[in-house]
């Protein structure tokens, strides 16, 4: 019963907080957040103590029903987006555009959010996609300007391609497997005699997950959406911070459904590489705050890919817990840089100094993201990337992830130039609840980097170690990138035209379909010869 409340309580709640027209119903949506936090913990508890809960709706034959199923990573992805959640009520409560119709949006959203991390039917997933799909899009242009129009529809229209990519691999499926249950199809991907069949299907899927994902080259679609200038903060926050991590999801059950018969992991590990290095050097170029946000996340996007395909346990978890530091570190990141936007009435970089002086408060709390992103000791950045590096140590990939890191500290450090100079006219003035969630989301930077072994054990019942040998030279490492990556900042790459000037890389609709056919070509192409 405790999966069908994460499905159905979120919009029940919000289509009666639709049909009762009071603001006094915000603080019902409030209640709501901290009973979702309480029941995902408590939920969490029950799958450590006795196992993954399952429920086949309407009592069908599990092969031919809706299966609702929640093991140890789904339940933490619950308690992360009951949190996330929870957060953005906190940080945009009081806000004028929270109004009762973008509660109903926000919270529907939640609903299809848990249901896409508890669904094992892949028909189930592409329906509440595709509905999620549209929200999203509802809410990106939810303040009516002529951009958010335009980013919404952008938006809408790449997503509902990729998905219709998903709705055709999984017509496939079943037609070879005759379920469309991912767990049974697994269990039965070792009866296939000839890979070869599977590559079309494979293709398919992964090319819809992949635009999701935001992986090279599927990724322009992404900046648009997630820093749009008109949508919310709270809205760039649930798209960067979470939202993107349903792909993600998709992409680790995806893997493992098909591992049995064929294994992609090498050529996924290229494009998470490509997908790291590109997504920082675009974010380095920026003069949004949002924008070099949103870029960073494809670059953190392709360090987790890296962790998951790279091979080895310790880069397996290590890039699964980079997706939870990720979700907190960047919903802190497009938090403060929401309130520092709505304060200066700009989001040019150059335009903006002395933040430190006019919100100090503020600027401590975004430095922990800062830190958490770029890895330093102690935060949740740095102990995600060790886990990662100790699993591809000694080769290319471990200096391709030092790379990555490198120009992650540079578009930091450029970042970070808003916060210094000017003169102290006035305090601004920040609101207690935008301080507060601000303040729990630092708090959590440095919570994680302290105890990401222990949340390994607790997702995944696997004993992890620190080797702090092996740990001080990483943070030697750091260290040196950072002074590397100032000077080359400050010498050399501030003076370029494109640091300067910005660079932005937009498709239109055609490159954005031109782009999903090559990439389901090369794919399926190498789905079939790795098949052979």
């Amino acid at each position: 019963m405790i999966l069908y409340a994460f499905v159905l309580i979120p919009i029940i709640a919000g289509a009666v907080i639709y049909l009762i027209p009071k603001k006094q119903m915000r603080w019902v949506a409030f209640a709501l957040q901290i009973g979702l936090v309480v029941l995902s913990i408590y939920n969490f508890a029950l799958i450590r103590l006795y196992g993954p809960s399952e429920i086949v709706l309407g009592n069908f034959a599990k092969i031919a029903g809706i299966t609702l199923r929640c093991d140890t990573l789904s339940g933490a992805l619950i308690i992360l987006t009951a949190f996330i959640f929870l957060i953005c009520f906190i940080f945009g409560l009081m806000d004028k555009f929270v109004n009762n119709l973008f509660i109903f949006f926000f919270l529907t959203l939640q609903a299809l959010v848990m249901t896409i991390f508890l669904s094992r039917d892949l028909f189930n997933i592409y329906v509440v996609t595709e509905v999620s799909t549209i929200i999203v899009s509802v809410l990106i242009m939810f303040k009516k300007d002529s951009r958010s129009m335009y980013d919404g529809m952008l938006y809408l229209i790449t997503n509902i391609a990729a998905m219709t990519f998903f709705l055709i691999g999984l017509g496939f499926i079943y037609k070879i497997f005759g379920s469309l249950d991912m767990n049974i199809i697994g269990a039965r991907m070792h009866e296939i005699q000839d890979a070869k069949v599977l590559a079309v299907p494979f293709a398919f899927l992964m090319t819809g997950v992949s635009l999701k994902c935001a992986f090279l080259p599927l990724f322009s679609w992404l900046p648009k959406a997630h820093a749009t200038p008109s949508a919310p903060s709270v809205v760039s926050v649930i798209l960067s911070g979470l939202y993107v991590k349903c792909g993600i999801y998709l992409f680790i059950r995806i893997r493992e459904m098909f591992m049995p018969a064929l294994e992609m992991d090498n050529i996924f590990l290229i494009i998470g590489i490509l997908t790291g290095v590109v997504g920082f050097i675009l974010a380095m170029s920026q003069k949004d705050i949002k924008m070099i946000l949103a870029y960073h996340t494809i670059s953190q996007l392709g360090i987790v890919l890296i962790g998951i395909t790279a091979g080895g346990e310790y880069a397996y978890y290590g890039g699964v817990l980079h997706l939870f530091n990720h979700a907190v570190f960047k919903s802190l990141l497009f938090l403060s840089a929401g309130i520092i936007i709505s304060k200066y009435g700009t989001r040019d970089i150059s335009k903006i100094r002395g933040v430190f002086k006019k919100m100090p408060y503020v600027s401590i709390m975004t430095f922990a993201a800062i830190l958490g992103i770029t890895g330093a000791p102690l935060f949740n950045g740095s102990i995600s990337k060790y886990f990662i590096q100790s699993g591809v140590k000694g080769g290319i990939v471990e200096y391709a992830l030092i790379l990555i890191n490198l120009g992650t500290i540079i578009s930091f450090i450029k970042f970070s130039t808003m916060f210094f100079g000017g003169s102290v006219k006035d305090r601004i003035h920040v609101a207690f609840g935008k301080k507060a969630a601000v303040t729990i989301m630092a708090i959590m930077c440095l919570l994680m980097g302290m105890g990401g072994t222990l949340v390994i054990r607790s997702v995944f019942n696997y004993s992890v170690s620190i080797n702090m040998i092996e740990y001080i030279k990483k943070t030697a490492v750091y260290f040196a990138s950072l002074a590397g990556g100032y000077l080359v900042y400050m010498k050399y790459l501030k003076k370029m035209k494109f640091i300067k000037e910005g660079l932005e890389m937009e498709l239109s609709v055609n490159g954005i379909a031109i782009s999903m056919t090559a990439f389901f070509i090369f794919i399926a192409g190498a789905a079939y010869f790795i098949a052979i």
